[in-house]
């Protein structure tokens, strides 16, 4: 079953049509998707890939293999509420704070907010054209994620050590993403995020060329009013290496208060008898009308 994939750059060409509708059956029968040509600086990337692999094996491997997680696995005790991985976050909008963590470079730092300063536009466009396939206004998202500086941006980096017993461990157990929209830049060479639908299963492959993989999160599920939908998965650790994830969360601000769009809401709570009324005068017009005039009604009489 393989993923959908979609081509950036036939967005501005005869074929944006096309491409539009596969990210619109993404986001509804999937909630996840890989983006090939979205015109990042690939050596930007491979720069942010490598400096924290390099944190990694500097700070982070000795201490998580002397870790308590690491001695429950070596002793085979009971893993079903422990995670395999090594991982930090890192928040850059509405405030960052990056140079407040423990041991990263300011060569770290600095390629970090430069990447991140490329993704929050990639993660802008997504929203844009998501809003647009809903049918609604092409800002929608981002203004329900905003606050007064924006939308909030943080990054989780986790590294899913290679494992003595993976059988007995999940790299990162099952859950629904929070958030918005994640973007992710993983690993090109070990595997291990998997996906559930349709009953099963499905394994992400690593990203070559540095292709970025989407999947929406709960409250892009809720603002589409259960269109678009965020989707259960995991990571699996593997005994033959180490995975590396850069997941970046183009997120609402706390304070943001999230609510369907009232496009998207059908009418509820009215009056058959109201509705039979207001059929009998357009009963041969368009039923879109209709339904917009009682939630109307409703707004007016029913509060």
């Amino acid at each position: 079953m393989a993923i959908p994939v979609i081509d950036f750059s036939t967005l501005n060409g005869d074929k944006r049509g096309e491409t539009m509708a596969l990210l619109h059956e993404a986001c509804q029968k999937w909630g996840c998707f890989m983006i090939e040509n979205h015109e990042l600086d690939k050596k930007l990337m491979e720069k942010v890939k490598q400096l924290i692999n390099i944190h990694y094996e500097e700070n982070l491997k000795e201490n998580f293999y002397q870790s308590e997680i690491a001695k429950i696995l070596d002793k085979k005790q009971n893993t079903s509420d422990i995670d395999w991985e090594s991982a930090f976050f890192i928040w850059h909008r509405p405030i960052s704070n990056i140079r407040n963590i423990p041991n990263l470079s300011e060569e770290l730092c600095q390629t970090m907010d430069q990447y991140i300063d490329e993704l929050l536009k990639l993660a802008e466009k997504l929203s844009e054209l998501m809003s647009e396939n809903l049918g609604l206004e092409k800002n929608y998202l981002k203004e329900a994620f905003s606050g007064r500086n924006g939308p909030a941006m943080g990054t989780k980096v986790a590294k899913y050590p290679q494992c003595p017993h993976p059988e007995l461990v999940r790299g990162l157990r099952e859950h629904t993403d929070a958030g918005g929209i994640i973007l992710l830049l993983q690993d090109d060479q070990v595997p291990g995020l998997e996906f559930f639908k349709d009953g099963k299963w499905v394994e992400i492959p690593p990203s070559k060329n540095n292709a970025i993989f989407v999947n929406t999160g709960d409250q892009v599920e809720v603002l589409s009013n259960g269109l678009y939908k965020s989707v259960v998965h995991r990571v699996m650790p593997d005994r033959n290496g180490s995975r590396l994830s850069i997941a970046s969360f183009y997120n609402p601000v706390a304070e943001a208060i999230i609510s369907p769009s009232n496009k998207l809401l059908y009418p509820s709570n009215y009056r058959y008898g109201d509705y039979l009324e207001l059929y009998g005068k357009t009963k041969f017009g368009e039923k879109g009308p209709r339904f917009e005039s009682i939630k109307n009604m409703i707004n007016g009489h029913y509060k």
